[in-house]
């Protein structure tokens, strides 16, 4: 049974999702089209740039994501903490980077004087902008719509171009989180786009070790809109609701389960390759976690322990949960 968004989506669950959206109609998002023999390699550089200015507007961090030809993935973390302490006046400019507003909104940013009628509606605007800023639903809304609309304008067609609403997983544990994020940045290996993570293209796995190696090297960043990923835990600069593990653990947490040649899927990496670590000239001091390469495919609506998973099936009135029998082996106690 379909269950409403505002049901599977809720922070008081979790604030981890993985949310995936595919096209249709045997459409390209990118990458070449040998049925047509067009080439789409540029839209990913379209959803790349979407993101940059998402991740600027909503108070949603974006963990992870990879694009694909015929579809993306995201983890998304809702930062509840960051739209809390916003201002009304922060609010409206955040929105406003998308959208103009209502006519008292514009009054409002001019600096006319508002009429407690409108300054009400005024603030029930901001509200109502606030609770959108926080919102996956409206985030998946203004990525896809904009990337659509693009896309249908270059096809010279109409039609829907997404296949249905997005779909999203929520992510209960810490396990869930680390197991479904590399399940993520390893979607182009397996699908042998790439041979190693860290040749990745358009995935936050080569982002965040360009931007690593920069801030290793010390050289400038380039004056280019990137997307601003969320920050993993740092032993000696300890950042608020981080990702609850290391940069390196995670690297090398990637490069293990990479290795690991999946039956249902089609490539993975050179296992005579020297480890990520080593690779990049990064000094390998921590040992890696313990995780099962066999992915989200495995789940639907949620990734964790037994538990939690029992816990969420209750909360949505389901009998049964796919994951549950799978997860004793995935997250052992």
């Amino acid at each position: 049974m379909t269950r409403a968004r505002e049901q599977q989506i809720c922070c008081e669950d979790t604030p981890y999702y993985h949310c995936i959206s595919r096209v249709v109609r045997k459409a390209y998002l990118c990458g070449f089209d040998r049925t047509s023999q067009q080439d789409f390699e540029h839209r990913r550089q379209w959803v790349l740039d979407r993101l940059a200015v998402l991740s600027e507007v909503f108070c949603i961090d974006i963990c992870a994501y990879a694009i694909m030809s015929n579809h993306y993935h995201l983890v998304l973390y809702i930062n509840k903490v960051q739209v809390d302490a916003l201002t009304d006046l922060e609010v409206i400019e955040r929105w406003r980077k998308i959208y103009n507003g209502p006519d008292v909104v514009q009054r409002y940013i001019k600096g006319e004087k508002l009429s407690s009628a409108l300054y009400k509606l005024l603030i029930e605007t901001v509200n109502k902008w606030r609770d959108r800023l926080e919102d996956i639903s409206w985030f998946m809304r203004c990525l896809n719509e904009h990337i659509a609309r693009k896309a249908n304008f270059e096809d010279n067609c109409k039609g829907r171009f997404w296949e249905g609403r997005f779909k999203s997983q929520a992510l209960l544990d810490e396990q869930a989180l680390l197991t479904c994020m590399t399940y993520v940045e390893l979607n182009p290996i397996r699908a042998k786009m790439a041979e190693t993570p860290e040749d990745s293209e358009f995935t936050s796995i080569k982002q965040r070790v360009e931007e690593d190696s920069n801030k290793r090297q010390d050289k400038h960043e380039q004056e280019i809109k990137k997307i601003a990923l969320k920050k993993f835990v740092d032993e000696f600069n300890l950042v608020i609701n981080a990702i609850p593990f290391s940069f390196q653990e995670y690297l090398q947490l990637v490069d293990w389960a990479g290795r690991v040649i999946c039956a249902n899927k089609r490539g993975s990496i050179d296992a005579n390759l020297p480890p990520i670590l080593l690779r990049l000239g990064i000094d390998p001091e921590y040992w890696i976690k313990t995780m099962s390469p066999k992915g989200c495919h495995q789940f639907s609506h949620a990734l964790g322990c037994k538990e939690l998973l029992q816990s969420y099936a209750k909360k949505l009135h389901l009998n049964w949960i796919k994951g549950v029998g799978f997860c004793s082996k995935l997250f052992p106690a």
